[in-house]
């Protein structure tokens, strides 16, 4: 294990300085080439911004696992997926494609890691009283809507400059600590390149003293390539017979993306929208509603999925029913459902919390105490 750990340090600097460089490099040519974001309608940044950050994250990713020591199947089929995305990403940014390209481009990446990598949701864990609740035929439309589903939770959760980043590195550091827990030390490697990519990635994304804004965002192409390799780390830790996880622990881990993507989804279904309707009302809209900045948003939300994930990992070393946790999970999705229904309670709760944060020691018993009542400016 210490061998393991030992490659910890390399695995995350190398290529946090291979991001960082090319997408340093890369920044005036994507400016010339039209690669970039311009704010409109609902993108409310403050200037027009290269779109080229997933480009550098993607290399980064390429040339970290082309240093380890093998390159297996499952890899090579992660790596042809990511690029089909990447690709089709870069195309989206400069021509707007239309929606059903993006799916079919995303159930194609997922194809790729069933058939050619033979990556797949094959059981659900025990969650039926049995060892391993197989899916049999299911599998294979398992993998598609899990992968396709996880890809556009990252895409919906990439609304504020350095959220989807925070969120994707969080999410890598609890899929690495799970597989070294497990003995999974392939996929804890890989994870861990693809956080370093990112972080990479978040030296131009995250607003830092003296720089107001982000110099560079991801792109539809760098956000499908982190929802891919979240849903392919989470199935190679959960499907490995040799070092079982449970897929349970997978949802907690991306609690954050899954639960707002599936939530929004369910209420524009209930009021007759497409699914992939463009709206203001994901998480980091309602809190920046509320006051907090971009910084602040994206701490908050990758500090409470970092909690979620270590406490259920715990409950799982305590040996809690998987049954029990997964009914934990729907019970989150449905109270944060019940809460969103009415946009002014959820934004005066995200007031009372960031009114909670800024008091001081004197103040802190008191807000506790007492809420302030905060009166939503649009009732």
């Amino acid at each position: 294990m210490l061998d393991k750990l030992a490659l910890v340090p390399a695995l995350i600097w190398l290529p946090i300085a291979v991001a960082a460089l090319l997408i340093w490099l890369s920044e005036p040519l994507a400016r010339r080439c039209g690669l970039v974001d311009h704010p409109k309608g609902r993108k409310q940044h403050e200037a027009v911004t290269p779109v080229s950050g997933g480009i550098g994250v993607f290399f980064a990713i390429l040339v970290g696992f082309l240093l380890l020591d093998s390159l297996p199947r499952a890899s090579i089929a992660f790596l042809c997926a990511a690029a089909l995305l990447m690709v089709l990403g870069i195309l989206d940014d400069l021509r707007d494609l239309r929606w059903w390209w993006r799916i079919g481009m995303q159930i194609a990446a997922a194809l790729i890691l069933v058939y050619f990598g033979r990556v797949e949701v094959q059981h659900v864990g025990p969650l039926l009283g049995v060892k391993n609740t197989g899916l049999g035929w299911l599998s294979l439309p398992m993998t598609v809507v899990a992968t396709v589903g996880l890809i556009n939770a990252v895409n919906m959760i990439d609304g504020e400059d350095g959220l989807a980043g925070s969120l994707v590195v969080s999410i890598m550091a609890m899929i690495a600590a799970a597989a070294f827990y497990s003995g999974n030390a392939a996929v804890a490697n890989r994870a861990i390149i693809v956080g370093g990519a990112v972080i990479g990635f978040l030296l131009f994304n995250l607003r830092f003293p003296g720089r107001l804004r982000a110099r560079v965002f991801l792109g539809n192409g760098g956000s499908a390539v982190l929802g891919l390799a979240i849903a392919y780390f989470s199935f190679r830790l959960t499907q490995n017979a040799k070092h079982p996880v449970s897929p349970v622990l997978a949802l907690w881990i991306a609690v954050v993306p899954v639960a707002d993507c599936l939530v929004l989804i369910a209420r524009r279904l209930k009021m007759g929208r497409s699914p992939f309707a463009a709206d203001r009302e994901h998480v980091h809209h309602l809190m920046r509603e509320a006051g907090f900045g971009p910084t602040r948003i994206a701490v908050s939300l990758s500090a409470f999925s970092c909690v979620a994930g270590l406490i259920v990992a715990q409950c799982m070393r305590w040996d809690v029913p998987n049954p029990l946790l997964l009914v934990a999970f729907l019970l989150l999705m449905l109270g944060w459902y019940l809460l969103t229904s009415k946009r002014v309670r959820v934004v005066r709760l995200f007031r009372w919390l960031r009114h909670l944060g800024r008091a001081g020691p004197a103040e802190l018993g008191t807000l506790v105490a007492e809420p302030p009542r905060i009166v939503d400016e649009r009732s």
